[in-house]
């Protein structure tokens, strides 16, 4: 029960990996709020799974790319869960497209979700964090796409190195406060958004074979990383990067 008692606010966390950091932070003992956008069944089975756990789960529809979501989210989740302990920035989308013919509109929708959205709801969270005086946790899912490049994924890319960047400084900026700022860089993990990429069974072994421990990373990898960072365990970690991958990076072989 490392989280006992705290209340922790996750973006993105109707399916896949926001999903599985709301169940497992609950598993812990927290109260949840969830943000979601487009998928009412999705944030439902989310909150049915966090009540068979004991715990309470509020949620608010919100599109994360528009900057009034962020305070609409913070403030309602704040005054119905008593405050904020952590917060987890995951709300994020990966429309694989082609570099030389990316429309600018999915450039743009890729950059307002995964990048501006982050930076607005960060920012809403720690400003409700130093009201409170009291410290906290803020933790955002970058990725190993922060860290090496793609060919589909040069709209998406940058948005996870920007998310990373984004840690660090907000770990500078908000030491001051004891509020501890760290990122989380998953691998390949099977989730919806890459659902029909991973549909090739043929790339889905190819996939498999470059990870040292021989399979795709779960929901459920991340999200105890998450736990992690959150707790006390982790109260001297800030400005870091967690890279849960299945050993993919370091593999040059």
């Amino acid at each position: 029960m490392l989280l006992e008692g705290k209340k922790v606010l996750i973006t993105g966390a109707s399916r896949g990996i926001g999903r599985a950091t709301a169940i497992e932070c609950a598993r812990h003992g927290a109260d949840v709020a969830l943000n979601w956008f487009k998928d009412r069944e999705g944030m439902q089975e989310t909150q049915a799974e966090i009540a068979r756990l004991g715990r309470r789960a509020i949620e608010v529809e919100g599109d994360v790319a528009l900057p009034e979501s962020a305070d609409r989210f913070v403030s309602y989740a704040s005054a119905a869960l008593g405050g904020i302990d952590v917060f987890v920035s995951n709300a994020g989308i990966c429309p694989f497209h082609a570099f030389l013919d990316t429309p600018l509109e999915v450039f743009e929708r890729t950059m307002a979700v995964n990048l501006h959205g982050a930076y607005y709801m960060t920012q809403a969270a720690a400003r409700q964090m130093t009201r409170q005086g009291t410290g906290g946790a803020l933790i955002a899912i970058s990725s190993i796409s922060a860290l090496v490049g793609g060919g589909m994924q040069a709209h998406y890319t940058p948005t996870k190195a920007g998310v990373h960047s984004l840690m660090q400084s907000c770990a500078i900026a908000l030491g001051p406060y004891g509020i501890r700022c760290n990122s989380v860089m998953p691998g390949t993990v099977a989730t919806d958004i890459n659902k029909e990429d991973l549909a090739d069974p043929a790339k889905r072994a190819y996939m498999e074979k470059r990870i040292p421990l021989g399979r795709l990373g779960e929901p459920r990898d991340v999200a105890g990383c998450v736990v992690f960072l959150a707790s006390d365990l982790a109260r001297y970690v800030t400005g870091a990067a967690l890279l849960v991958d299945g050993g993919l990076f370091v593999n040059l072989q």
